[in-house]
């Protein structure tokens, strides 16, 4: 059952003043919860009943200038999408002479109206952008002089230059400072509920088929899985809420839904949950207790078949048989069914009855959901569906999200550590997919019942949050104290870092020329199509330019987008030769990368693809558009098919072959060729090296920045490993494995792309953060994959800060992100304001030192998404699974 727009008024008037002595007055407030006046007597009289016995859910909306008596409003009704309760309701509202059947007007004119508001706005900046350009790149001069300032490294500015004695990893923690933001306060407060509650929840018996003698915690949450996979609706006479659902006070047999204020009788319940537990608290070997223990309890319904269908990246995949195996008996064995890859077995619900798992990717159901909405996986009433890494389908328009949330199950799992990343539309995904009743699997009524107040401030949105959150999810932390783990200590460094002077005049450059584009961008947004565009092209690329300065200086191309810029100007598209190709991918990256909105769903970027007009859109939206119109709703540019004129995001490409010491260039070279940064880390590196028992992850966006760290790890007789986004899973494994097994490799060089899912890295004890960015739940699961359960040694993290640059600014942004979990976790007031649509200008301001951490709102800028950043060539980490 979902809430489904039944009727709107257009034309109506809020009554301004007071109303004593009406029965059927109804009250319309502000978003503060303060009355502004009553709708209308006569209107008021039809809509009372219904609004009495919770029958229709109301919205008004102002669409005038409030007068002296009155203020024009629009009202929006909702009712109930069981066809037999809806076709009775729509009867009475006929019979009480109610409109009927309009609720979509508003939304196409709304589009409309969008649409040509942007182009209008396209007409001015490109008048704009003819009174003069502006040119980021820096100009040949600069550029020479800044890299020949390099040869400093040679002559004794170099941390290892010999001119004094190794500094050992005491000096380097004594010279960083403690980082204690992952456990701040305002992170999380246990999803609401308090740490002595979940210490007394009930414990399951150990299954009987398990080898492995599970933790009491861990037992709690197999007897916690068992009873969500079963609820029951609140007994009469009690007060007790199950999924948002309270007796109603006077109707018998008949539900509230606290949220949505909507009721029925006997609403369904959802079976099943969201188990996001500490990364490294067991969340796999849980769920395989709760597959042994549910064949004990036989609680399949008819017509489910008894398999369990098991989705995760392709990184991880692999690790769930793996696991099966290692923790069960082998009398109890599960016959497990790999569906993945070229020769995958036909699926059909005869067909797997003789396997109780199948394991496959969320790229592998998505293929198949577009070859046939009826057959295979999708054929199958499975006995469950279990989600790995289930943020990855958070984005609700996506392909992967579209085909799992069709798949068929009696129960339903989540399994994340991160449920939401960036903002609660992220936790709305996951809500659809669990199949929740009561409305809140449509969008327009979650964010009406749930985003829209908690960002508000409303206590009812809190409140609201935090049910469902106490009923539906399951998370403990490691630091709990009934937890127990006994996992050594996680201390975590920020260690600064100096420029030296020629590096530190080629970042202020690029700096002050970043803050005159700023000022360039603030003054030309909403005047153009291309114009703005081009502009805010170079802020986003000089931006990256600057953090990559931050680690290196190579990673600082030469100016990439003045041709292409210069062809869409004069011809509003440009040709996809390979050339232009690449430039446009690289513009979809740093888009991807700062978080942009897609104009057409106004939600982060989902599957993001750039169009031949330089426009970016999710692959989704822009393919509807095209499919209908075949015109860029932006420009209105000619859009043949999505095949021909848009482009995605390049694939990482594969890591060089590492030299050989006879292959290298001279130590004077691979000096002259270092960085600060590098060379920060070198002594990191080395000075671990005096334990040859100690093993270090080195975290880094940009798989470029790895290929530049390898010269100098083989120079300095360290044996390391690689993994990244362009390996296969058995490239994968065998890095791996030589950072299990030998002795020898001490490093392992790793994508933040792929490493912040699904890994067990504990055969490692240090984490070198590399470089930051905004999306602090991939930096933190990355080190967790790091510390976690099976973890003997205090584990250090050292996060490299260049000082005085953008780095610096970027912790507090990252604080910012990590609040928002507390938004849907903490017990207690929420932060009022709602992050709007020119937030991405206030984070720009932010990051170059321009206006702190307030700012002016401009309307029409970027604003923020729900993305992670990206890997080196358009990998994006925060946005999708890590499939091939």
């Amino acid at each position: 059952m979902e809430l489904l727009p039944l009727a709107r008024w257009s034309s109506c008037a809020v009554n301004l003043k007071t109303s004593k002595y009406d029965k059927n007055a109804i009250q319309v407030q502000n978003v503060q919860r303060v009355q502004i006046g009553h709708i209308p007597r006569g209107i008021a009289a039809k809509l009372a009943k219904y609004m009495d016995n919770c029958s229709l859910l109301l919205e008004v909306i102002i669409t005038g200038p409030k007068g002296a008596f009155d203020c024009p409003i629009e009202i929006k009704l909702y009712g109930t999408s069981e066809p037999v309760e809806r076709s009775n309701l729509i009867r009475q509202m006929r019979a009480d002479k109610l409109p009927i059947g309009h609720a979509m007007d508003r939304e196409r004119k709304d589009a409309k109206a969008a649409k040509e508001r942007a182009i209008l706005a396209a007409q001015g900046a490109k008048m704009a952008k003819k009174k003069g350009g502006v040119v980021v790149g820096m100009n040949g001069q600069q550029w020479e002089h800044a890299q020949n300032g390099m040869a400093e490294f040679a002559t004794g500015s170099s941390v290892s230059s010999g001119l004094g004695p190794a500094p050992t990893l005491e000096d380097i923690i004594s010279g960083s400072e403690r980082f204690h933001l992952r456990n701040s306060d305002e992170v999380v407060e246990q999803f609401g509920v308090k740490e002595e509650d979940l210490a007394k929840m009930p414990k399951a018996a150990q299954p009987e088929g398990l080898r492995t003698k599970l933790h009491p915690f861990q037992l709690q949450g197999i007897q916690w899985l068992i009873d969500k996979e079963s609820p029951q609706l609140p007994a009469g006479g009690t007060k007790d809420i199950v999924q948002l659902w309270q007796r109603h006070p006077t109707m018998r047999n008949a539900f509230t839904n606290l949220a949505t204020c909507f009721s029925i009788t006997n609403p369904q319940l959802a079976s099943g949950g969201i188990l996001a537990d500490d990364m490294g608290l067991g969340k796999t070997i849980q769920m395989i207790s709760l597959i042994l223990a549910d064949r004990a309890l036989n609680r399949q319904a008819a017509g489910v078949c008894g398999t369990t269908l098991i989705l995760a990246p392709v990184s991880v995949m692999s690790n769930w048989a793996t696991q099966m195996k290692k923790h069960i008996r082998e009398e109890y064995a599960l016959r497990i069914m790999i569906f993945h890859g070229n020769r995958k077995e036909k699926i059909s619900p005869e067909a797997i009855e003789k396997y109780d798992i199948v394991i496959s990717t969320y790229e592998t159901i998505s293929s198949e959901w577009q070859k046939s909405k009826t057959a295979g996986p999708f054929s199958v009433k499975w006995r469950r569906i279990v989600l790995d890494e289930a943020h990855i389908i958070r984005s609700p328009k996506a392909k992967r999200t579209v085909a799992v949330t069709n798949l068929d199950a009696q129960s339903r799992w989540i399994l994340t550590g991160t449920p939401i990343i960036n903002n609660l539309k992220d936790l709305y995904s996951l809500v659809r997919f669990l199949r929740l009743s009561g409305g809140l699997d449509n969008f327009e009524i979650f964010h009406g019942a749930i985003i829209r107040p908690v960002n508000q401030g409303e206590a009812r949105g809190n409140r609201s949050l935090q049910l469902l959150m106490r009923d539906i999810c399951l998370r403990r932390k490691k630091e709990h104290k009934f937890i127990d783990l006994k996992l050594p200590e996680l201390t975590e460094y920020v260690h600064k870092i100096q420029f030296l002077p020629k590096e530190k005049e080629k970042y202020e450059a690029l700096e002050a020329q970043a803050k005159g584009t700023l000022d360039i961008y603030r003054n030309s947004v909403g005047q153009g199509p291309h114009g703005g565009l081009a502009t805010y092209s170079h802020l986003l690329e000089v931006l990256l330019r600057l953090r990559q300065l931050c680690n290196h200086w190579k990673l600082v191309g030469e100016e990439r987008f003045s041709d292409i810029m210069k062809q869409l100007e004069a011809e509003g598209v440009v040709d996809l030769t390979e050339e232009n190709k690449a430039a446009l991918q690289q513009m979809l990256k740093l888009a991807i990368e700062f978080q942009e909105d897609c104009p057409v769903c106004l939600d982060s970027l989902k599957e993001p693809v750039i169009t031949i007009c330089a426009h970016i859109f999710c692959s989704a939206c822009i393919e509807r558009v095209i499919d209908t119109q075949h015109k860029c709703p932006m420009c209105r540019a000619d859009l043949e098919s999505l095949a021909t004129t848009a482009v995605k995001p390049a694939k990482e490409t594969a890591a060089p072959t590492p030299p050989s010491k006879e292959e290298l260039i001279d130590r004077e070279v691979l000096e002259r060729d270092s960085s600060s940064k590098v060379e920060a880390l070198l002594s990191i590196l080395k000075a671990s090296a005096k334990d040859p028992t100690n093993k270090t992850i080195v975290f880094s966006q940009w798989t470029a920045f790895l290929d530049l760290l390898q010269p100098h790890l083989t120079a300095a007789g360290i044996t390391y490993t690689r993994i990244d986004g362009s390996m296969t899973a058995p490239q994968r494994d065998l890095a791996l494995e030589a950072l299990d097994s030998d002795k020898n490799t001490t490093v392992m060089l790793a994508s933040l792309a792929v490493c912040s899912v699904g890994l067990n890295l504990v055969a490692a004890n240090q984490v070198v953060m590399a470089d930051s960015w905004w999306a602090p739940a991939i930096e933190d699961q990355a080190i967790d994959r790091v510390h976690r359960l099976g973890q003997l040694r205090e584990t250090k993290v050292f996060r490299l800060i260049m000082e005085g640059s953008v780095e610096e600014r970027v912790l507090s942004i990252q604080e910012d992100k990590r609040r928002l979990m507390g938004l849907a976790f903490a017990e207690r007031e929420v932060r009022k304001g709602k992050r709007k649509a020119g937030a991405g200008l206030v984070d720009l301001k932010r990051l170059l030192g321009d206006g702190g951490a307030g700012g002016q709102k401009v309307s029409g800028a970027s604003g923020n998404g729900g993305n992670g950043g990206n890997g080196e060539n358009g990998g994006n980490y925060g946005n999708g699974d890590t499939d091939g």
